[in-house]
């Protein structure tokens, strides 16, 4: 057991029960890292305490601003996406927030995608009625949409969208955000920090669901941002301290201990997805596919160029004579598909979307389903789906 001086000569039980053992055990080594945990981070005297500064990342203050743990899982985070920084939030949606709070102030204009995920649009209408700012839309798949004003602060990118699948050409908007000095900011939860080198190909600021591949487990919620511009950073961290966005270290833990596998499970979903978005291509009940690694399918050849792997997410489209009620009763009759929202998990999920009540110009006339591949057999998912087909014929 390691000591304190200051708990040298102490001889009641209770008092020797409360204070800290500190330090790490003398003779004990392992493998898995510990899961450091603190809201009061304590000082070797008071000089100490006075020179402390959250802002100094080698330095420990308080739990809010760090631990062993959480700052382990920054790093690695940051070295995964080809960044220098990252800060860690309570969840993808808490992320977005920061971004767009730390870089806009009344006036500032923000150009989102019509693909992006619908929480970050609902966000920002609700920055425009409170707080001034000036919301406006592009095209992902117009370049000619992208108009810069010289009010605009923000471009935001997602790529592909989370239920549509349209492609962005990044390193286009990366281009003209560059000659206009406005940031890019991209919701990068799909390539998963693995399939897509967003910093490359012109982004300044990477966003992730944690809650998505990282944890793995469908039961963690956290979201990061990654840049490589220090006083982007800073600026960055210091909204996140003063809305004192902390994360737990044992989540943080969860996290870590998901990421040594993690890319070989994105790997293998990503094959199995690819037969089964394959294999629906073929079903007569299927209009379209909307996998950008499909061959032939929408975005392809932008996935071709700027991708090395795909998530085992994308979505289908059903012929228009399907009424939303059979198309409904599709998603119900799945055993091995679940209905609920997020993904990343091991078990595949369904959901339909109404597209026109989301979209003002869907190109489909047909209904949506988004579809998760877990890590389920795929052959097994392929007659859960075959099944349900079926059913669309009663």
């Amino acid at each position: 057991m390691t000591t304190s001086r200051k708990n040298q000569g102490i001889r009641t039980t209770q008092t020797r029960l409360v204070q800290p053992e500190l330090g790490p055990a003398p003779g004990f080594r392992s493998l898995a890292s510990a899961v450091e945990r603190a809201s009061t981070v304590v000082f070797s005297d008071v000089a100490s305490l006075r020179k402390r500064n959250w802002r100094n990342e080698e330095q420990y203050a308080y739990g809010l601003t760090g631990t062993p743990t959480t700052r382990r899982l920054a790093r690695k985070l940051a070295l995964l996406e080809g960044g220098k920084h990252c800060i860690l939030l309570p969840s993808g949606l808490a992320a977005i927030s920061l971004v767009m709070t730390s870089l806009l102030k009344a006036g500032d204009r923000i150009l989102l995608p019509t693909n992006a995920y619908e929480p970050a649009v609902e966000l920002a209408r609700f920055f425009q009625s409170r707080f001034g700012i000036v919301l406006d839309f592009y095209d992902p798949l117009k370049m000619e949409s992208v108009i810069i004003t010289a009010n605009t602060r923000l471009l935001w990118v997602e790529t592909p969208g989370s239920i549509s699948m349209e492609l962005a050409d990044l390193p286009a908007l990366g281009k003209l955000a560059r000659q206009h000095d406005v940031l890019i900011a991209i919701d990068a939860t799909w390539a998963a920090g693995i399939a897509l080198p967003v910093f490359e190909l012109g982004a300044d600021i990477s966003i992730q669901a944690l809650t998505k591949y990282q944890s793995g487990g469908s039961d963690v919620m956290m979201g990061s941002i990654v840049t490589r511009d220090l006083g982007l950073h800073q600026q960055l961290a210091e909204t996140h301290m003063q809305f004192g966005m902390g994360v737990s270290p044992e989540d943080c833990n969860i996290v870590l201990r998901s990421l040594p596998h993690y890319k070989l499970r994105y790997q293998a979903q990503d094959v199995s997805a690819r037969k089964i978005a394959a294999w629906l291509k073929q079903q007569p009940a299927i209009a379209t596919v909307l996998h950008p690694a499909l061959e032939g399918a929408p975005g392809n050849e932008l996935w071709q160029r700027d991708f090395s792997g795909a998530a085992s997410l994308f979505s289908i489209v059903f012929q228009p004579h399907i009424p939303q009620e059979k198309i409904d009763r599709f998603v119900d009759q799945l055993q091995l598909f679940h209905i609920g929202f997020s993904w990343g998990g091991s078990v595949s999920l369904a959901l339909p979307f109404e597209m026109d009540k989301i979209r003002n110009a869907w190109p489909y006339r047909g209904g949506l389903v988004r579809l998760y591949i877990g890590l389920e057999d795929t052959g097994d998912l392929i007659d859960d789906l075959q099944q349900a087909l079926s059913g669309l014929e009663e």
